[in-house]
């Protein structure tokens, strides 16, 4: 996996703490990987409308001329335009980040190119993570999911790819394979290449999701021997050891982590974190 790939899952510090400090949905204690496909996914015109809800009159009106700005012609291109400026207005003026991350899709599915398709699906893949709505999650699950699909049939051999796909699974996608499957897919990555760091972070994450929190350390603890500077896979690791109940090893990555922010309102629910463990 290139390093643009890893850095785009990983994501940023904000969403980070966002999820594991102010309202990530918890896993339940040793329970199996559930696939959430069985959850009533929402249709793209609904999503749309509940953030356009939020909108300036503005900004819809922005955004409607650019939904209508495709004419008669060379529609294909003037697609991939306004799909470019689509995810733009989603991500600078308007943030949502699910919503960025469908236009790429759409226009990367227009290019037909492995690079953009992998981009806007491990965009998926890590917005997922950071949303709490079950319905929401499983859209996203199958975006990205349809999107690796189609960068596979151009390089069957990505194993960061093959990665990314197991991975929906387990985060709800609908058809194919199960989360354990899933789970497979991406082990088999990861005993050929014990190098590779988004497979093991993916086993990780997996295991916080079941609740195997000790299985959980043992894959963090490699991703963050590979990739020192992996801020989510070091606080992923503190908080596998504080399920565990190993309070010391959690207050030492919390530490770890804590040197890593610049953010004075994180560095203090880090500090309320590692005082609530000694």
């Amino acid at each position: 996996m290139n390093k643009q790939q890893f850095l785009v899952v990983t994501g940023a510090c904000i969403l980070l703490f966002s999820l594991y400090f102010f309202g990530r949905t918890k896993p339940l204690a040793k329970q199996p990987l559930k696939n959430e496909a069985s959850v009533q996914r929402p249709d793209f015109a609904s999503i749309l409308a509940r953030a356009k809800s939020q909108l300036t009159p503005e900004q819809v009106s922005r955004l409607t001329a650019l939904e209508n700005s495709v004419v008669r012609g060379d529609v294909k291109n003037q697609k991939i335009a306004v799909y470019d400026q689509l995810a733009s207005f989603w991500k600078d003026s308007v943030p949502a980040g699910w919503l960025n991350a469908y236009y790429l899709g759409e226009k990367a599915k227009l290019e037909n190119l492995e690079n953009s398709l992998t981009f806007a699906a491990h965009l998926f893949l890590r917005e997922l993570r950071g949303d709490n709505d079950p319905a929401i999650r499983t859209w996203m699950a199958n975006e990205a999911k349809d999107l690796f699909i189609k960068a596979l049939s151009i390089n069957p051999d990505n194993d960061s790819t093959k990665v990314g796909l197991g991975s929906c699974s387990f985060f709800g996608a609908a058809g194919g394979s199960s989360p354990m499957e899933g789970i497979q897919q991406i082990r088999e990555v990861a005993e050929r290449d014990t190098s590779n760091a988004f497979a093991q972070f993916m086993l990780g994450y997996g295991g916080i999701i079941s609740g195997q929190f000790d299985k959980a350390a043992e894959r963090f603890l490699k991703v963050v021997q590979l990739t020192p500077d992996d801020t989510e896979a070091v606080f992923l690791l503190a908080e596998a050891y504080e399920k565990m109940g190993e309070k010391a090893k959690a207050v030492e990555w919390y530490e770890n982590g804590k040197k890593r922010v610049k953010s004075a309102e994180l560095i203090h629910a880090i500090n309320d974190k590692i005082n609530s463990l000694k």
